[in-house]
């Protein structure tokens, strides 16, 4: 039977991949982003790849209208979503009191508000059809505090967290929930959080979208509950449950400098 997976922040980066990875497995796609050409040039694109149908729903999920929004087209479309994948985000770089408190603002109801209402306005028909996936793409700034990016390391924070307990209580239902961490990855993520100058990406091999988009996939097939992508992303998330958070936040501190 065909399904149909729900993207967020499907125009680029890593949700623009996941366009790609679901296409390539047969799925149709309804599509989100503010970027309404690009997401017409992906729908056609991917429709003529792959021969799936592809939904495209243009809409600013930073404001808090947007999610009942989107969930109200889909109804009208008369469309069922089988995965719903919470992929759109954003970061913001920078001393917390030097920041925009409209930039902030919009950080939170993008990675936390709207990410649960667009849960919590999908999931009752999936635990009644007995059967779905959501997919919540956090990071691995999910697993400590971070000086510079203050408030984005707590909202992905607040991501595994909500989506482990999540996934705890839909056991036996057929439905299940799988937090993506991801560690830096080459995506347009970065320019968008002003992170350029950052010492993080110049560090490490930092993996391409299209390899976080693949694992996703995997993961989210196999029900597995927290997924943290790259072997020293692991060691770096298991190592916080040791280290002390005084130090943690050195290091993070130091890592995230110019």
């Amino acid at each position: 039977m065909k399904q149909t997976a729900l993207i967020t922040g499907a125009s680029s980066g890593i949700g623009l991949e996941l366009s790609h990875v679901f296409s390539r497995n047969g799925f149709d796609l309804v599509l989100v982003a503010r970027s309404k050409e690009k997401l017409i040039e992906l729908s056609r694109e991917l429709t003529d790849q792959y021969a799936v149908k592809v939904y495209v729903i243009n809409a600013d999920l930073s404001e808090h209208v947007a999610s009942i929004l989107v969930y109200n087209e889909i109804k009208r479309l008369g469309v069922e979503i089988d995965i719903l994948v919470n992929n759109a985000g954003v970061g913001l770089y920078g001393e917390f009191l030097k920041q925009n408190w409209g930039s902030l603002d919009k950080m939170i109801v993008l990675n936390m508000h709207t990410l649960t209402h667009l849960t919590h306005l999908f999931l009752p028909s999936m635990v009644s059809r007995k059967r779905g996936k959501i997919i919540q793409i956090a990071s691995t700034a999910a697993f400590q505090p971070g000086p510079t990016m203050a408030v984005y390391y707590a909202t992905k924070s607040y991501v595994l967290s909500f989506s482990a307990a999540l996934q705890h209580e839909l056991k036996g239902t057929g439905v299940t929930v799988t937090t993506i961490c991801p560690g830096p990855t080459r995506s347009g993520f970065q320019d968008a959080a002003n992170m350029k100058e950052s010492r993080l990406f110049s560090m490490m091999t930092v993996p391409g979208s299209d390899e976080v988009a693949e694992f996703t996939y995997k993961m989210a097939m196999k029900g597995k509950t927290v997924a943290i992508h790259g072997f020293l992303n692991r060691i770096m998330a298991f190592s916080t449950r040791f280290v002390p958070r005084i130090l943690l936040m050195g290091m993070a501190n130091s890592i995230m400098a110019k």
